[in-house]
């Protein structure tokens, strides 16, 4: 069999399996694990899949790509239901806080309709839309300007003009992926600035983001894991993500998917606990 033709059957056996392992293509194609490791390589190198140890998976999406509001809404609902329950407990009455765009801080919003004197920034247009229809009259939201992002985000030079005067005592930021080198991402460049000034403007960073966003990389970094002071997840979150998380972050908490509202804590430095 021809190198091509050896690629193109590795090809569809990913596609239809989803990952493949170097020792058991070598022994199907009858060829020596180097060999797989060559394919390996040149389809890896044209985007047609991913490589990882052993083997190789589907390719995932690129760096910028960004799915829309609806297309998330619908992804990991219990996870983004019961991290939005632990992470209301750390909403105090009369509090400023801050909600970047995303579905669980969507999720969030649901659950602070009842805080009174709730003071919200948000550079969201479904969590300001929430707030609006359902909150109490004794809160303020404040929607800043901005360019319409696929995810329902403003974002810009007037939204990050409209956070930099501001002095905010908790910021929810919603990340696109979360890794040890590039931190906490997004795939789109000026949202990524807005994130910025939304962590400035506030006291404490608490990063919502259930366990598929470990390992997933945006096109531009937010900020790196040192930066949060609290990281909400769900317990589903692999142990490698536990141990770096654990390594950077103030403070870790996972959440049981099953079980909205009920959480355990683990803190990773002292003087870190909301």
């Amino acid at each position: 069999m021809l190198a091509q033709q050896r690629q193109v059957a590795i090809l569809e056996r990913v596609r239809s399996t989803g990952g493949v392992r170097v020792s058991e293509l070598a022994i199907e194609f009858g060829v020596s694990d180097m060999t797989i490791r060559r394919d390996l390589e040149a389809l890896h190198e044209r985007g047609l899949l991913a490589k990882v140890h052993g083997g190789a998976t589907t390719a995932g999406p690129g760096s910028t790509d960004e799915p829309g509001f609806h297309a998330k809404s619908v992804r990991q609902l219990p996870e983004k239901a019961a991290i939005a329950d632990r992470a209301a407990q750390l909403v105090r009455p009369g509090a400023a806080v801050a909600l970047s765009a995303g579905t669980t801080t969507a999720e969030l919003a649901r659950r602070l309709v009842d805080v009174p004197g709730l003071t919200v920034v948000t550079n969201s247009l479904p969590v300001a839309e929430i707030l609006h229809a359902e909150g109490r009259p004794d809160q303020t939201v404040v929607l800043t300007g901005g360019v319409r992002t696929p995810s329902d985000a403003l974002v810009g030079p007037l939204a990050v003009g409209a956070v930099r005067s501001l002095h905010l005592d908790l910021l929810f930021l919603g990340v696109h992926g979360i890794t040890e080198r590039a931190g906490f991402t997004t795939p789109n460049l000026m949202e990524a600035e807005t994130d910025r000034a939304l962590v400035a403007a506030a006291d404490r960073l608490v990063v919502l983001a259930d366990h598929t966003k470990w390992g997933t990389v945006g096109i531009s970094s937010i900020v790196e894991l040192a930066a949060a002071h609290v990281l909400v997840s769900d317990d589903r979150l692999p142990p490698p993500a536990r141990r770096v998380i654990g390594e950077h972050v103030g403070e870790l908490i996972m959440v049981k998917a099953t079980g909205a509202g009920r959480a355990t804590r683990t803190p990773t430095s002292e003087g870190t606990a909301p």
